[in-house]
């Protein structure tokens, strides 16, 4: 790369860095947060409690000077909550938007089954297309807007799953997973230090954020690989095992997925190395296994794992 593409390589490599700095032994779910960040895609992070969930998203959002809203998914959580409601001003005579949660640039939505599916739906329209519809007047969100959500896959009492339709707007589904030893003594020793992931610096703001994403689309995607990334997608349709295959949206997640990897490598054009470094991320969460697959206690992942392995590399 030359000129402004080495400078967004070289900031978002600083990006990187700042944010692993506080964020300790998780360098491949921090380099794939931010895969999403500059594709213009949301996360969804699925794991157990206490593994930094949270505090991820809050470091992203200081390390790039965005606002970040935070709303606690419950049972008796509304949609206005999340998009805002209008209220009566008895002064003007006229109704006031008041904003909700998701007019923030980055959006955490914790634990986000633990409310009821018109509340999660009122997402919907928010993620796909970056506006919020209140009493049929349309509000545009800020820019880059980012929703960062999370579940525990544990615990499924007064839980509502997420339906296939709000999963398919999600460009990744990541897990963090507990530190190794040496990770979890180093990050109790900048606890003890007082470098807790809320001490996280700003390294850019939103305006860098969004000329990476204009880099990012830049980066070439020549035939050869749109049709090795088709035959991926098909084989999870015609794979038995599956009864839901990957939907269209999925092939353009997985394309702006690949040119931000390629981009975070240093490289201007998208590689297979770089199909395959998303492919599990990008797609695992919208397949879905038939009844007959689960009865033989088929696992989803490895399937994926084989059709990645089945795909002819194309020669570039």
């Amino acid at each position: 790369m030359v000129g402004t593409e080495a400078d967004g390589y070289d900031l978002a490599r600083r990006l990187r860095e700042n944010i692993n700095a506080v964020f300790v032994g998780k360098e491949e779910v921090v380099e794939n947060l931010l895969v999403c960040l500059l594709a213009g895609g949301h996360v969804l992070l699925e794991d157990v409690p206490g593994v930094g969930k949270t505090t991820l998203a809050g470091a992203l959002a200081r390390s790039i000077q965005c606002s970040f809203g935070r709303i606690q998914f419950t049972p008796d959580t509304l949609p206005g909550d999340v998009t805002g409601v209008s209220v009566y001003n008895n002064k003007t005579s006229e109704f006031v938007y008041r904003p909700g949660a998701v007019m923030n640039q980055i959006l955490l939505a914790d634990e986000i089954n633990r409310t009821a599916p018109k509340t999660q739906a009122s997402l919907l329209e928010a993620m796909a297309e970056g506006q919020v519809t209140v009493d049929g007047t349309v509000y545009g969100l800020p820019s880059p807007f980012m929703v960062v959500a999370t579940q525990n896959p544990v615990e499924f009492l007064g839980t509502y799953p997420l339906p296939e339709a709000q999963m398919d707007r999600f460009m990744m589904r990541l897990t963090i997973g507990y530190p190794d030893r040496e990770q979890e003594i180093r990050m109790a020793g900048l606890f003890l230090a007082g470098q807790t992931p809320d001490r996280a610096e700003a390294v850019c703001g939103a305006e860098d954020v969004l000329g990476l994403r204009e880099q990012v689309r830049a980066v070439k995607v020549c035939q050869s690989m749109l049709g090795y990334m088709e035959d991926l997608i098909a084989l999870t349709r015609e794979e038995s095992r599956f009864v839901l295959g990957a939907s269209p949206r999925a092939l353009l997640a997985l394309v702006r997925a690949s040119q931000a990897r390629a981009f975070l490598t240093g490289r201007d054009y998208v590689k297979p190395d770089d199909v395959k470094g998303v492919a599990m991320q990008v797609l695992l969460h919208r397949l879905a296994l038939s009844s007959e697959a689960r009865i033989r206690k088929a696992d989803a992942a490895a399937v994926l794992k084989s059709l990645i392995l089945k795909v002819r590399i194309p020669i570039q």
